[in-house]
């Protein structure tokens, strides 16, 4: 597996895959070619299916019409074999072709199985939740002091950024109001939910407060704002509402929220070697599910889980969205992106405590669920699967 710095991603949003993925692949190809007269951007599959909603043209083109006059095709119904989400660059009539994939999160993949130049150095010598737990327990450890064991010294300052940038995203999104940008016209709640919240008795703040902040960061995702991937940009309001919200009421020390991040990472990362995190790859399961499984991982580290129970809790995370659809609404990653992100992290608090009463024992294991994850993923239909061509985008009119 490669190093959590590869994961957890500060950029902007509104997509990890459809916006911060191409923004990078144009850059590379920008500076391959500074002096050419002319560029032409085929989108493919779901990067064409969604990409006007996911503001795919605009990443583009704010790096190449600089330099020069940029056009962009899109391909919708063409998929091509390596993943959803591919483009194709070229510049004067066709010249140097490159074909490269915008695989989740972020990264990018030519889709080769050697020489792909963004294939990094694997860094992690287990790749299951299984085999690191089993360290885990023979040693005396925690999942965070395998992180630190694989990882340069360097990766706790790298994640107290990551921190720090979670918690501004929380912080900008219950003080911003307004409508967000698209023809959903779709009015900000974060910051009514985060004052109703505060007007409640402890029992039901607890829950209002978590939703007020998982809106926030969604919220400034889906405007274009400064988030980080946890796994990906359409989930990445999960982590920071429990990480912000378990910070606030129970006192943790940024340490402790930096071991959490750490565990959460190891189990983000074991999704992406062994499944995916792309929603046009195996659906929102992908994102949304992992992201509550990696903040219910990291509550369960919080709280004083053991390395049976933090994986019960992981598993519980992913498990209950087996079969969640990626069907954005006019392409936007607003409905049903942003609410789905405010109950996840709900679920995530919940899986904790279901763990936390048990002994850890259970009978289906964090890897197969991951495993019947991305089965179930690859049997959906594309429709299901970030095109915006079915579920509750289909047929969508806007009132």
């Amino acid at each position: 597996m490669k190093s959590l710095r590869e994961l957890y991603r500060i950029g902007k949003g509104p997509s990890s895959s459809h916006t911060m993925g191409p923004n990078k692949a144009a850059q590379i190809y920008r500076g391959q070619h500074p002096d050419a007269k002319s560029f032409d951007v085929t989108l493919y599959g779901s990067l064409a299916a969604t990409g006007k909603g996911h503001m795919t043209d605009l990443a583009i083109e704010e790096v190449l019409r600089p330099v020069a006059p940029t056009t962009i095709n899109w391909q919708p119904q063409v998929f091509l074999p390596f993943h959803p989400n591919g483009m194709k660059f070229s510049h004067d009539g066709g010249k140097d072709e490159w074909t490269v994939y915008s695989v989740g999160g972020g990264a990018l993949s030519e889709g080769k199985s050697h020489g792909d130049r963004f294939d990094t150095e694997d860094i992690y010598d287990m790749n299951t939740l299984t085999e690191i737990m089993r360290w885990c327990e023979n040693n005396g450890r925690s999942y965070w002091e395998y992180v630190n064991k694989n990882e340069n010294s360097d990766i706790w300052d790298y994640l107290m950024e990551v921190w720090k940038k979670m918690q501004e995203s929380v912080e900008r999104g219950i003080n911003h109001e307004g409508v967000l940008p698209g023809p959903l016209n779709l009015a900000r709640k974060a910051p009514v939910y985060y004052v109703k919240a505060r007007g409640y008795k402890q029992s039901l703040q607890t829950r209002g407060l978590v939703y007020a902040y998982a809106l926030a960061v969604s919220e400034e995702n889906a405007s274009g704002g400064t988030i980080v991937t946890a796994p990906t940009c359409g989930s990445c309001g999960v982590m920071p509402a429990v990480l912000y919200h378990l910070a606030k009421g129970h006192d943790f020390s940024d340490s402790r929220i930096l071991h959490a991040l750490a565990t959460a990472g190891l189990i983000g990362n074991i999704v992406k070697q062994n499944a995916s995190i792309s929603g046009a790859d195996v659906g929102c399961q992908g994102e949304v599910g992992v992201a509550c499984a990696m903040a219910s991982a990291a509550a369960c580290q919080l709280f004083g889980g053991s390395p049976a129970q933090i994986e019960y809790a992981a598993e519980m995370g992913l498990e209950h969205h087996l079969g969640m659809t990626c069907d954005p609404v006019c392409g936007l990653v607003q409905i049903p992106c942003i609410e789905r992100n405010a109950f996840a992290a709900c679920r995530a608090l919940d899986s904790n405590l279901y763990s936390a009463f048990s002994d850890g024992k259970h009978r289906v294991s964090f890897d197969r669920v991951v495993a019947v994850m991305k089965q179930t993923g690859h049997d959906l239909p594309s429709l299901y699967k970030e095109t915006a061509a079915g579920g509750l985008a289909k047929g969508y009119t806007q009132m």
